[in-house]
């Protein structure tokens, strides 16, 4: 280790400019996600911190005195997740610091085969647990960017919109499973509130089928809806999902109508309320 600190302190321009190079040309930019001074500027930086951590007697990528080193990754390697980097683009940027390293080591020792083997091992073996380390924080990052955008999606895809005074209408689209379902009744809850409304229809048009863990979904929707004060009709319930329910046996206590304009009908009748054609002008 204090051969490789000697080097990266006496050679980091040029390990620099090798380095670049090399994720220049194997797409270290991300197709042009970053601009060649950005990426010079975490090169620099994450060696500087390489160096540091070398000067204070660290050996390993777990040692307390990489922490600069490891917090370095973790805003490149969430960044790049962020950015649209793939992971060979994201794992690229500490693997390729390889090559210039081992040239800056070889040309240092060039009479001494044996230093040069059991430093560059122990090279090779530091940047992979740092590599290991930016692939695990880039998981991660993905992990927390898909997630949010799910979320995001099933906010989206669960509007609760007001057909009439007191009459809301939720319109259902893919399969509802567990996590949506909770954020389908938040949303319903919350407009039964803040509509007062005294009835919802609940549209499964766009669901492609209903099953014995949907109709679950469903009815925990309905019942916290009851609570609420509000009641609810299903409609959209195609030939080819009544089939797949009565084969299931599943049963929905709750009205329901072929169509949402039936269930919106039968919602004016519960409240009172009678729609008539308009007399034509002469």
């Amino acid at each position: 280790m204090e051969n490789i600190a000697q080097i990266v302190d006496q050679h980091a321009p040029a390990i620099v400019a090798r380095w670049q190079a090399i994720l220049s040309a194997n797409g270290g930019t991300g197709g042009g996600r970053i601009k060649e001074a950005e990426l010079q500027t975490q090169c620099r930086e994450f060696l500087n911190a390489l160096k540091d951590a070398l000067a204070s007697g660290g050996e390993g990528a777990n040692d307390p005195a990489f922490e600069p080193v490891r917090s370095l990754l973790d805003d490149v390697s969430r960044s790049r997740a962020v950015q649209g980097f793939s992971p060979s683009e994201t794992a690229t940027f500490v693997f390729s610091l390889k090559e210039p390293l081992f040239e800056q080591l070889r040309a240092a020792y060039p009479d001494d085969a044996r230093v040069v083997t059991d430093a560059g091992w122990q090279m090779t073996q530091l940047v992979d647990q740092l590599g290991l380390y930016t692939m695990e924080v880039y998981q991660k990052s993905r992990e927390e960017v898909v997630r949010r955008q799910q979320d995001e999606i099933a906010e989206l895809s669960t509007p609760v919109v007001k057909l009439w005074e007191g009459i809301l209408a939720l319109p259902l689209i893919g399969t509802l499973d567990s996590a949506r379902t909770q954020v389908v009744m938040e949303n319903l809850l919350q407009a039964i509130v803040d509509q007062s409304a005294d009835l919802a229809i609940i549209d499964i048009t766009g669901v492609p089928t209903v099953d014995t863990l949907v109709a679950q979904h469903l009815l925990k929707t309905i019942a916290a809806a009851r609570l609420m004060g509000a009641d609810c009709i299903i409609s959209g319930i195609r030939p080819q999902i009544a089939q797949t329910m009565v084969h299931l046996g599943v049963e929905l206590d709750v009205v329901s109508k072929a169509t949402l304009a039936e269930a919106l009908l039968l919602a004016f009748q519960r409240t009172g309320r009678t729609v008539v054609r308009k007399a034509a002008r002469a």
